[in-house]
């Protein structure tokens, strides 16, 4: 998908200022929704990396608490913990948390990484999705987290996997083929220079297990979920992507060839045939991969 995997789910602006936390809200949460049993396949399977059932667990970057609402559902016993910098997203945990009935065990911390990790205690399990890669220097952020578990504990990363696809290959309403793909190289480039961006930023290659293992802990294995939602989509999952693919515009679309701005402007605002609101053959496809390690 044009809008790269490294922003899926969560919120990860470092500006927040300008921030439109209505859309941004609405956008995550659509987000959060279609990707939820990829989230909850995530659960079943570290149930089972669990030495027992985890008393308290703690989402790193929660965004708008979709996730941690889910993991709440999934670990019926355990205090969750939704852990954002940004207030306005907080507020939509606690709302969506309340109206699932999660309230006496749903906690929330406005928090920043590295610095805001010292204040928010320690948990049997951590789970943190696509934000890590918005620190500079991953390798702290994950020893600092490494440090928060409890001993058994287990610290859950989200990060990789494919990028999402949503036309079919090739097609002749999506303009020249190969579409989908020069957005995921503007895409990687977009990210390449975000990260260069970081204060304290370490180019380290992104090899998830190797990076736990210098955290100090055991890798505990690695596993790919999928979400495939077949054409025709709901609207919930068609706004979805017309949201992305308005933020890849605004992103990096000055980068793209003319061609391919055309094409992306039409899949944004055209008509039944071109538009993404209303073409019949779009459909959503994506691999995410959850990185664990036991301390």
């Amino acid at each position: 998908m044009t809008t790269h995997q490294h922003q899926h789910g969560h919120h990860h602006h470092h500006g927040t200022d300008d921030v439109d936390w209505q859309a941004m809200g609405d956008m995550l949460e659509r987000g959060g929704d279609l990707t939820a049993p990829s989230v909850e396949q995530t659960a079943a399977w570290l149930r089972g990396l669990l030495p027992a059932a985890p008393a308290r667990i703690l989402d790193i970057g929660s965004g708008p608490g979709v996730a941690a609402c889910l993991l709440a559902h999934a670990f019926p016993d355990a205090e969750v913990v939704a852990v954002d910098g940004a207030e306005p997203l907080l507020e939509r945990a606690r709302a969506r948390a309340a109206a699932q009935g999660l309230g006496d065990r749903f906690r929330t911390v406005q928090a920043e990484l590295p610095d805001g990790l010292d204040a928010i205690g320690t948990a049997d399990l951590i789970y943190s999705s696509r934000a890590i890669h918005h620190v500079g220097d991953q390798q702290l952020v994950l020893t600092r987290l490494a440090s928060a578990l409890r001993p058994g504990g287990l610290l859950a990363v989200v990060e990789g996997g494919l990028p999402a696809r949503f036309l079919p290959r090739d097609d002749a309403g999506a303009g020249r083929p190969g579409f989908q793909a020069r957005l995921d190289v503007a895409a990687e480039e977009w990210f390449a220079a975000m990260r260069a961006s970081l204060p304290g930023s370490v180019r380290t290659p992104e090899d998830w297990p190797a990076l736990l293992t210098g955290a100090g802990l055991a890798p505990a294995g690695s596993r790919t979920f999928l979400t495939d939602l077949p054409a025709p989509l709901n609207p919930s999952a068609r706004a979805y992507i017309h949201d992305r693919l308005a933020l890849t515009r605004d992103q990096f679309a000055p980068g793209l060839a003319p061609d391919d701005r055309q094409t992306l402007d039409d899949l944004i605002d055209g008509d039944t045939a071109t538009g993404i609101l209303t073409r019949p053959d779009a459909f959503y496809l994506e691999a995410t991969t959850v990185h664990t390690g036991r301390r």
